[in-house]
């Protein structure tokens, strides 16, 4: 049961007559058992006295394209109005919490840094401190999991990068679901709001999305499943290249290549490495939109026979250097515009939080293959990250 259910079985008498904003989308729903209905148009059924919308990246519909401005709307299925908060603001202004006694959360997350919602998450709590209006999450499961050693870094330096894509110090995947956020933030950023985690209900930490034996929401359109989701925090740098990371096809981050990459060579490279439980199969794709659109590019597919072993941002990592070895003249690197942030400048920087890492692939190109593991060894700790969190994990 996710948090939303437990607010539908347990929690209804004490919202009774408050008026209630909900930040969400149509990934958010109840569980089978509830029958899957958006949250928002579950609680409203149920009587919970909503009175206001907010909408992440991709608006309400969860389909609006990757960085694209969303505006403020009304929904069909409630009629209520949308405030975006992906557009000409990032967070709830005073005005739109004016008439707002609770503010709740439900959208779910993928469990990367770079993942926006959650980003979304952390300007909410902001505007909640400023006016006072409490907030409630409700929680959902990470899909990757939730155990803390499964953490990888780059850390985020937040002092030299802190953007919509990575505002604080954390992890690129890490381990904690949207709650535990809410309340490490909460304590971290001394915010002070009066926050409230609806947990969900028989998750444990070692669980991934499968585990779970609930169908996938896709949650944006470029996170069409958990095999897309699996390796997104390592496949999402190829976003700051000159390589599609495979949107505008059917398996977005799944798959990496360029009209000028030779396939099986990039396989073979990849596969040499021999990482724990991912291997990579030579591919051919034609993008219908985004990089290379309508050209035939060469690529690898990567493809998890163990979740539980299988590093995402330490593979990625490897990948890229594999494609910047195998490719020289050919690869580069490549703003990429959003609503958020801008003409994108220094993208691959923003993904993986640290400036250094950039000038120092390009160095790792002529170093041993020894030499490369533990550089990436290094660059993927997540320092700190398991006492900073030790204190406020919710679940087993």
């Amino acid at each position: 049961m996710f948090g939303v259910d437990q607010l539908l079985t347990t929690n209804q008498n004490a919202l009774a007559g408050r008026r209630i904003g909900l930040v969400t989308n149509n990934a958010a729903t109840t569980s089978p058992q509830s029958g899957m209905k958006p949250s928002r148009w579950a609680l409203q059924q149920a009587g919970f006295n909503l009175t206001a919308l907010f909408s992440p990246e991709h608006g309400l519909g969860a389909g609006a394209a990757d960085g694209a401005e969303v505006r403020h709307g009304t929904d069909r299925l409630t009629g209520l109005p949308i405030y975006s908060l992906y557009g000409a603001t990032f967070r709830p202004t005073p005005e739109m919490l004016a008439d707002i006694d609770l503010l709740l959360f439900d959208i779910p997350d993928v469990g990367a840094r770079f993942y926006t919602y959650i980003w979304t998450l952390s300007h909410v709590m902001e505007a909640c401190a400023e006016t006072g209006t409490p907030l409630w999450v409700l929680d959902r499961p990470n899909p990757l999991g939730g155990l803390i050693d499964m953490a990888e870094g780059p850390m985020l330096d937040e002092q030299n990068i802190s953007t919509f894509v990575g505002r604080w110090s954390m992890p690129v995947r890490h381990s904690l679901t949207a709650g535990e956020l809410a309340v490490l933030w909460n304590q971290e950023r001394n915010l002070h709001v009066d926050l409230n985690v609806i947990k969900s209900a028989g998750w444990s930490r070692r669980q991934h999305w499968p585990d779970t034996r609930l169908p996938f929401v896709p949650a944006s359109p470029a996170m069409p499943s958990y095999d897309a989701v699996l390796v997104y925090p390592g496949t999402c740098f190829f976003e700051g290249t000159n390589v599609s990371e495979g949107r505008g096809t059917s398996n977005p981050f799944q798959q990496i290549g360029a009209p000028w990459v030779d396939g099986n060579a990039l396989a073979d490279a990849f596969n040499a490495w021999a990482l724990a439980g991912v291997f990579a199969r030579a591919v051919e794709f034609i993008p219908a939109a985004s990089k290379h659109a309508g050209q035939v590019c060469q690529g690898v597919m990567l493809h998890v026979d163990d979740a539980s072993i299988y590093h995402p941002v330490a593979a990625g990592l490897h990948l890229l250097l594999s494609v910047m070895r195998n490719h020289p003249a050919e690869f580069g690197w490549l703003p990429y515009p959003t609503a958020a942030n801008g003409p994108g400048f220094g993208h691959f920087d923003r993904l993986v939080g640290q400036l250094s890492v950039r000038q120092e692939l390009v160095k790792q190109i002529d170093l041993t293959a020894a030499q490369n593991r533990r550089q990436i060894q290094q660059w993927t700790q997540a320092a700190g990250w398991s006492e900073r969190t030790e204190s406020i994990l919710l679940y087993d």
